[in-house]
C-alpha cells in the first residue's frame, strides 16, 4: 500500500492508523499547491480530486476520503480491533463519532483556513468549534478514548483534527478531558512514528 499525504493535513489520521495496524506501507508526499508528488508525478492523474489522503492498494485500486481509508485499514487488519465488530452497537457508535468529527469538527475548520473569509465570520466559526470541542470534552469524561477503553480509528481522526486547534488559536486548553485524551494519544508509538515521519 502507498499513502499519499501532505504534512499537517488530515492524511495524518490514516498515517497513524497504518502505523497502529502494523502493516507495510509506503509514503509519498504531495505538494497540494503544485499538484505534484515528491517524485514529480502529476497528482491529479493519480487522484483527480487533488486532495489527500489517498491510499493506493497493492491491486492498483485507489481509495480516497480519510474516513473510508481508516475504516478500510481497520477491516484489513481485524486482529488489531481498530473498529468494534460489525454486529455490535459499539460499531455504530464508532461510525457516529466518525461522522461527527468529519462534519462538525473537520469541516468547521474550513473558514479558518480560508484567507478570503471575513474576520467576523472566522470568529463565529471559532466559537462554534470551541463549543463542539467542549461537547467532545464532556463525552470523554471518565474515558480514555471516545468509546471508553477501546481505541478505535475515530480516536486517530479526532487527534488529527485537534492538532489544528493551536494553529488557529482555539481556546480549548482548559478542557481537562480533551487534554488527557491528547496525552493518551501522544504516548502511543504509532502516533509518535507518524508525526515524526511527517515532520
Amino acid at each position: 500500500m502507498k499513502l499519499f499525504y501532505s504534512p499537517g493535513a488530515c492524511s495524518l489520521s490514516p498515517h497513524m492508523v497504518l502505523c497502529e495496524a502494523g502493516v507495510h506501507f509506503e509514503l509519498e508526499k504531495v505538494d497540494l499547491a503544485a499538484d505534484k508528488t515528491e517524485h514529480g508525478e502529476d497528482y491529479l492523474k493519480i487522484n483527480p480530486k487533488g486532495q489527500v489522503p489517498a491510499l493506493l492498494l497493492d491491486n492498483g485500486n485507489l481509495l480516497t476520503e480519510g474516513v473510508a481509508i481508516i475504516q478500510y485499514i481497520a477491516d484489513h487488519v481485524p486482529s488489531k480491533h481498530l473498529m468494534p465488530p460489525l454486529d455490535s452497537f459499539k460499531h455504530y457508535q464508532a461510525l457516529e463519532w466518525l461522522n461527527y468529527i468529519a462534519t462538525e469538527l473537520h469541516k468547521g475548520f474550513g473558514p479558518l483556513f480560508n484567507a478570503k473569509f471575513p474576520a467576523d465570520l472566522k470568529e463565529t466559526a471559532k466559537k462554534q468549534l470551541e463549543d463542539k470541542f467542549a461537547y467532545v470534552d464532556e463525552q470523554l469524561s471518565h474515558k480514555d478514548f471516545l468509546l471508553g477503553e477501546q481505541l478505535t480509528v475515530a480516536d486517530f481522526y479526532l487527534y488529527t483534527i485537534i492538532t489544528w486547534a493551536k494553529a488557529v488559536n482555539l481556546q480549548i486548553g482548559s478542557l481537562a478531558n480533551l487534554t488527557r485524551f491528547i496525552k493518551n494519544m501522544e504516548a502511543r508509538p504509532s502516533v509518535k512514528a507518524a508525526v515524526a515521519a511527517e515532520k
